[in-house]
């Protein structure tokens, strides 16, 4: 055996240590934090001889140091973590705000812009063996060591499910306010898992129906949300709750009708609480008529979005361990708000956009009947899939299905650009070749345009000048394009194909065939020529248009067009209308691949009558 060939001691050390070391780079929204954790969780559960202890340590320590950043850098968020030879785990969380310093609310330090400050620090000191900040020329690294196995801490509660550690924190009356001292880890796991369920949701509505369930009845009897916008806090307006929860569900409207009364009044400024409410005791019966209730401010980013109220029977007021965990929680609750509402005003301006960028009605053709199937993924904004089917003048007709790389704002920058330059040049008199020759040097000057301005913003903001190919990136597009003329007895139609999947045509006897041929894309070739080729569709024969959603869907290492699989598929569509063509390819699409599609499919089917 060749002894050189076993790894020693500090080699296998060494190759545990590369296998637990990552990076990522994260966007400062409030999904960071939960994403760090999925990381560094799925990281530590493949390395061997990491303790429960220290791995629930570093999710506590990597979801406060992100949260951290998030909140009071506002910017990207670098997180690295590795573990060393020794065992121990060492996170650092780089933002690119160095003037902004870390903050402690329990050290005594104040926030930046407003109080949206938590006791993630805190948290760390106890935990960690060694941390600190490191400042660089435009970023700051807030750092952690955590010693191997984790912190010893007997008076720690046992580590239950965090919802169910969350049942240990209600508070009791007997019990001395200094009994618990901030109940340890129990607190960092309720609020770390809290994190994770708060961060998954995109809907305002779910975010405050978690929180009902995770304060009630763990934290308090009952809780109620306010949300606001911004038509509400400019008018100053009141009103009854939006969310009420109960113990009791049979208060719960009781409890609403007395809180309707008393709407809260937050003090001036960006204040997140906890301020004193009134104690609404003649809804909650005998038994009920002694309590306390305490608001908290919903604030992420500098904006007020709403209130949540919290109350317990039979206390004269709430240990200040559970009022700091509320507060930790309602800072989650309104990033969690914030993100949601953010997404939804994104999903808004993206629908409207889509439908800005696609024709309100499809043309009716004499001798021809039609037939369009379109589901965008909605993946990053709008679809970079579209398709037109116009009146071009003189009996002729236009149709198009265009395919933009990418999606988003510049895909939908392509799309608006090329779907009306199509128009004005078919309605002007140009053929189909000629079409394509002026929008593929439409596209390359365009880019060209927005590389030059780039590179005099940059150059004007005292930035090195762009080299090539760091600037914006040509915007490609596949095109198939084609002009339709009826005639008695069919319809003339002159088609190409830039890029673009291949037209089928089907024939009332079940066969397919091909066409046009291929051609480059657009937007690549500087001064390319393109041609076109003309068939006659008799009647019954169906022209298939489809984008690559439907030939590039994937079942494992296949595609649905291996094997001229889109072909074989039409080919038993003889004798179909072109409703029942459309709907059978997207079927057959759809179970190809046993999920929902992952890109954008359109697919077009024009039929001769």
């Amino acid at each position: 055996m060749d002894m050189a060939a076993i790894p020693t001691q500090r080699e296998t050390e060494a190759a545990r240590t590369r296998e637990v070391r990552g990076r990522t780079t994260l966007p400062g929204s409030p999904v960071a934090p939960g994403s760090a954790r999925a990381l560094v969780r799925a990281a530590l559960a493949e390395a061997p001889g990491v303790s429960a202890r220290l791995a629930d340590d570093a999710m506590a320590v990597v979801s406060e140091l992100v949260t951290n950043a998030v909140v009071h850098a506002g910017t990207d968020v670098e997180v690295d973590w590795r573990l060393e030879e020794d065992g121990a785990f060492v996170v650092e969380v780089c933002d690119r705000h160095p003037s902004r310093a870390p903050r402690d609310a329990l050290g005594g330090q104040g926030a930046y812009d407003t109080p949206e400050y938590g006791r993630g620090l805190r948290l760390v000191t106890t935990l960690a063996e060694s941390w600190g900040v490191t400042y660089r020329t435009g970023a700051k690294t807030v750092w952690a060591r955590l010693p191997p196995g984790g912190v010893e801490d007997p008076e720690a509660p046992a580590r239950d499910a965090a919802l169910e550690v969350a049942e240990d924190l209600a508070p009791q009356p007997h019990r001395a306010v200094g009994d618990r001292d901030w109940l340890g880890r129990g607190a960092l796991s309720f609020l770390a898992e809290a994190s994770d369920l708060l961060a998954g949701q995109l809907d305002e509505n779910l975010v405050t129906a978690l929180t009902g369930q995770l304060l009630v009845p763990r934290l308090a009897d009952w809780c109620a949300v306010w949300l606001e916008d911004e038509a509400t806090v400019r008018a100053g307006a009141g009103g009854g709750p939006d969310r009420v929860w109960h113990a009791s569900e049979n208060r719960i409207e009781e409890l609403r009708c007395a809180l309707e009364k008393e709407p809260p009044c937050p003090p001036d400024g960006l204040l997140s609480g906890p301020e004193p409410y009134p104690w609404p005791g003649h809804a909650l019966g005998p038994e009920g008529a002694d309590g306390t209730a305490l608001s908290y401010r919903l604030i992420a980013g500098g904006r007020p979005l709403g209130t949540l109220v919290i109350g317990r029977c039979g206390l004269t007021c709430f240990p200040d361990e559970v009022t700091g965990l509320v507060e930790d929680l309602s800072r989650r609750v309104a990033l969690a708000i914030g993100a949601a509402r953010q997404y939804a005003r994104q999903a808004t301006i993206s629908a409207v956009l889509q439908r800005g960028l696609l024709p309100g009605a499809v043309a009716q053709i004499p001798g021809l009947s039609s037939a369009l199937v379109y589901e965008p993924c909605d993946k990053g904004g709008p679809s970079g899939d579209f398709y037109d089917l116009f009146p071009a003048g003189d009996g002729r007709w236009c149709f198009a299905v265009g395919d933009v790389q990418g999606k988003g704002p510049e895909a939908a920058v392509v799309i608006g650009l090329a779907r009306p330059w199509l128009r004005l040049l078919a309605r002007e008199g140009y053929r189909v070749a000629d079409v394509l020759d002026r929008l593929n040097q439409l596209l390359l000057d365009d880019a060209t345009e927005a590389a030059d301005a780039a590179a005099r913003a940059l150059v004007a903001a005292g930035g090195r000048p762009v080299a090539p190919g760091d600037g914006p990136q040509t915007r490609f597009l596949s095109l198939l394009y084609g002009e339709l003329t009826p005639y008695d007895g069919g319809v003339r139609c002159t088609l190409a194909s830039a890029g673009h999947p291949l037209p089928l045509v089907l024939s009332p006897d079940g066969t397919v065939r091909t066409a046009a041929g291929p051609q480059t894309l657009l937007g690549v070739v500087e001064d390319e020529t393109y041609t076109s080729e003309t068939i006659d569709l008799r009647p019954g024969d169906s022209l298939l248009c489809v984008t690559d959603g439907v030939t590039e869907r994937r079942s494992g290492s296949r595609q649905f067009d291996d094997g001229d699989g889109l072909a074989q598929a039409l080919c038993g569509c003889a004798g179909l209308s072109a409703e029942l063509i459309a709907e059978r390819i997207r079927r057959l699409v759809h179970d190809f691949g046993g999920g929902l599609p992952e890109d954008d499919l359109a697919l077009l089917v024009l039929q001769a009558e």
